[in-house]
């Protein structure tokens, strides 16, 4: 077979792209990222040029920014589906509004990313799509798999997130129930060079001490009762992608020792096995508990925790990053206007302010459920505040003190009012303690008096 020389190689596998953007800095700079990663690249400083390239050569992507003089980035993406509609467009924005994001979700445009972009960011999405794979943005209404922000600290994050994609570090997510941290993970995943191989998730709270360990590492059959086969467990079906513990902190301490050795020597052993099988997975953990807590209590190995925490990463609480609300809102009222056949348009500003000043003990899945619920209930075409049907138990905490009682003594009113704020807060002590303006300590030596008063009764 001939030997093709590096020039037509590249020339064969290289795209071309078409870059619109009227700020000369960014085209230069970004035409310069979009070479390097080995594709052609031609500009246009406007949309009614953008359109006119489009006509008159084939393009392979069109990247576009938001804020164009005479036809804006959204109006630029419409009369290119009108032109082509099978061309890839990705919009870029220094700061990317919730209405234009949603916009661009329903307009079909495959990502919309934030400036600046990175050589890394550009090879990743160009391989995604011009293998035939959809990319998915941080805002697109299609996928399960979906992750919506507009927060600093967030996208913050996502980026970190993205830069560390490819190594082999392991990732250790701490986030309350409900943040995203199975999200997240795959985000990790989809960025990294094992995204064509397995994601493995395995929920350590969902399985019962005795089959977590075949569930992990696998079986031989005749190994323990009811072992009618050999099995293959999670940590082979990820082999050379990437496995998710979830939930980690509720694995026993015994498990978490044979985990150990697993991250030492990359090897694992079936139950009943005769030798250890060598094995290439990214591990990612979570918990959504405080683990320092946890280690202090002997509940969490230390060295597992320093093996684990290579990157950490902690997730923000909805109420932290409350200027998702309106997007996140959004984006789930299209998803259950597909699933329920609707056509609801929004919420009233009476509704959105609900949202706005909810206290998201559940985070970003008890959004999604107050939306589901209120697509159904909801008569109009927008989203009133009685259809989301949220009692006073939802407000904030702040809202919801308890009454000063006469006839119970101080004792009993500081207890109260300590169960009050682990119960608002899921049992997480440490929000917890900041609710209630005392150190994590304090917590627990009030909690541990309480224990004691009750055992001496």
């Amino acid at each position: 077979m001939p030997k093709r020389n590096r020039s037509s190689y590249l020339e064969m596998r290289s795209k071309k792209v078409l870059l619109v953007d009227n700020n000369n800095i960014d085209q230069s700079t970004i035409s310069e990222i979009v070479i390097e990663s080995g594709h052609r690249v031609s500009t246009a400083s406007n949309g009614l040029s953008a359109i006119e390239e489009i006509v008159r050569d084939q393009y392979d992507l069109v990247i576009t920014e938001l804020n164009l003089p005479q036809m804006n980035g959204l109006d630029l993406l419409k009369r290119i589906k009108e032109v082509n509609d099978s061309l890839p467009v990705i919009l870029i924005s220094a700061k990317a509004g919730v209405n234009e994001a949603v916009e661009a979700m329903k307009l079909g445009a495959n990502d919309f990313i934030l400036k600046p972009l990175t050589l890394k960011m550009i090879e990743i999405i160009a391989s995604q799509l011009f293998n035939g794979l959809k990319t998915n943005m941080e805002a697109r209404p299609e996928g399960r798999y979906t992750l919506i922000t507009r927060n600093k600290e967030m996208d913050g994050l996502l980026r970190t997130a993205r830069e560390i994609a490819d190594s082999q570090a392991s990732i250790f997510l701490q986030g309350e129930s409900g943040t995203g941290k199975e999200l997240f993970a795959r985000y990790v995943h989809r960025y990294s060079r094992r995204r064509d191989r397995p994601f493995v998730a395995i929920n350590c709270t969902a399985l019962p001490e005795t089959l977590l360990e075949s569930e992990l590492f696998g079986h031989e059959k005749g190994s323990f009762t009811g072992a009618t086969g050999r099995k293959k467990g999670k940590f082979e079906q990820a082999d050379h992608g990437t496995i998710l513990l979830d939930e980690i902190s509720e694995m026993d301490i015994q498990l978490q020792s044979k985990l150990l050795r697993v991250l030492q020597e990359k090897e694992i052993e079936r139950i009943g096995g005769s030798g250890p099988i060598p094995i290439d997975v990214r591990i990612i953990a979570t918990t959504n508990r405080d683990i320092d807590e946890q280690i202090k209590e002997g509940k969490f190995r230390e060295d597992l925790f320093y093996r684990l925490n290579v990157m950490p990463f902690h997730l923000p609480p909805l109420r932290e990053r409350r200027d998702d609300i309106p997007l996140l809102a959004n984006y789930f009222i299209e998803k259950y206007n597909r699933i329920d056949n609707r056509d609801v348009k929004g919420l009233t500003e009476e509704a959105t302010d609900v949202l706005m000043q909810m206290q998201w003990k559940g985070n970003v899945r008890e959004l999604e459920n107050i939306i589901e619920r209120a697509i159904l209930m909801c008569k109009g075409n927008l989203i009133e505040k009685k259809d989301l049907f949220v009692n006073e138990r939802n407000r904030q905490i702040e809202e919801t003190r308890l009454p000063f009682i006469p006839t119970v003594s101080l004792k009993e009113i500081e207890k109260k009012v300590i169960f009050q704020a682990l119960d608002e807060t899921n049992g997480n002590r440490t929000h917890a303690a900041e609710i209630l303006g005392i150190s994590v300590r304090t917590l627990r030596n009030k909690l541990n008096e309480y224990k004691e008063r009750m055992a001496a009764q």
